[in-house]
């Protein structure tokens, strides 16, 4: 067993937990593989009755997949083993979607990223009140994945292209409107769901335990800016939606007069879009917006693992990793550095080429 991962089997409840506290449960690709081996195992072991997710302490279930072992990969020109690690990770989120037995996922403080990956494509999903929800790729250069163009995609109005474009962090009310999360339960009462889970006393669902400790989180500031994020951002390229940010009222579908704070709002927002990689808000539009015509989880997850696969070579992946975690001077240099400097086109072309070694061989 890794040293990060745990995993144990009692009451019919298969318990598994990232282990790595002090990376926020990053993962790394031994931890991949070591999720895969479990779930394979305990798929037919008939000891396990359902599996329970969780991460080791009190800060977050899992902040992503370990972006330092990814730049030492693209640092390293090591562009196959990149890719492996990918094709592994997707391969393991795919798997827990379609798992046979219910699987609950306790996206308890920083759920970003890879930990989306794992948590956000769970039968049943819980937030409490410190949960941190994000795909924050955008930051560091790159385009969310492992799933998150699929959850994306299917967020209500436009709050997926917002939500993926802005590296927004959602809280519990937030991803629940989002469609990244079904339940709500306050972190002083996990311990208590955990037992419930094992004793599976009436109700018997997993489901119907959990909705016994269900509390309403609140309202949802994305909900709230439903109408001004609709208006924005589905403009038909990165550069209208930060110009209908600027003045919203531009919009061809604006439902009324946008209240001041809305207005500060957008403006804030497109502030936040000019210091992004240029690169990742053109191809992670597109995307979230090719994604909306998919079929299904794994469809996305190859057209993502096209995008990484194109992204791990590129400067942009190498210079957002630099900054915000290697040397963490918080100014990154893009190039290009500006919208109009994108090659036109660039996004439908990586999208629309296959690569050698896909996550599924046909």
């Amino acid at each position: 067993m890794s040293e990060h991962i745990s995993a144990s089997v009692a009451d019919g409840v298969g318990h598994v937990t990232l282990d790595r506290p002090q990376a926020l449960n990053a993962l790394s690709y031994e931890m991949i593989r070591e999720l895969t081996a479990i779930f394979e195992l305990w798929r037919s072991d008939s000891e396990v009755g359902l599996v329970v997710l969780d991460g080791a302490g009190d800060r977050g279930f899992c902040a992503g997949g370990d972006v330092r072992e990814l730049y030492g990969y693209a640092a390293a020109d090591d562009h196959a083993e990149a890719r492996r690690f990918f094709r592994a990770e997707y391969r393991l989120d795919a798997m827990i979607a379609r798992y046979p037995k219910p699987v609950v996922a306790i996206m308890d403080g920083i759920t970003m990223g890879g930990g989306i990956g794992l948590a956000g494509h769970a039968s049943i999903r819980v937030v409490t009140e410190r949960s941190r929800v994000a795909m924050p790729e955008t930051r560091i250069g790159f385009t969310p994945d492992v799933g998150g163009s699929w959850l994306l995609a299917t967020a209500p109005g436009e709050l997926g292209v917002h939500l993926a474009l802005n590296a927004r962090t959602m809280d519990a009310a937030d991803a629940m409107h989002a469609g990244f999360a079904d339940f709500f339960v306050p972190s002083d009462r996990l311990p208590h769901l955990m037992q419930a889970l094992a004793e599976r006393a009436d109700p018997g669902t997993p489901a119907e335990i959990v909705m016994l400790f269900d509390e309403t989180p609140g309202p949802s500031s994305l909900a709230l800016a439903r109408d001004w994020v609709d208006a924005c951002y589905s403009a038909p390229t990165v550069g209208e939606i930060i110009g209908r940010l600027r003045d919203p009222s531009s919009s061809p579908f604006p439902l009324h007069p946008f209240d001041p704070g809305a207005i500060a709002h957008a403006a804030a927002a497109a502030d936040e879009l000019e210091t992004l990689s240029p690169t990742a808000l053109t191809m992670t539009l597109e995307s979230v917006r090719r994604a909306r015509t998919l079929r299904s989880l794994e469809d996305a997850l190859e057209q993502e693992f096209r995008l990484v696969s194109w992204f791990i070579e590129q400067h942009d992946l190498r210079e957002g990793i630099r900054a915000q975690v290697i040397d963490k001077d918080r100014n990154p240099r893009w190039n290009p550095a500006t919208l109009d400097e994108v090659e036109a086109g660039l996004a439908a072309r990586v999208l629309g080429t296959p690569v050698d070694e896909p996550v599924w061989p046909s």
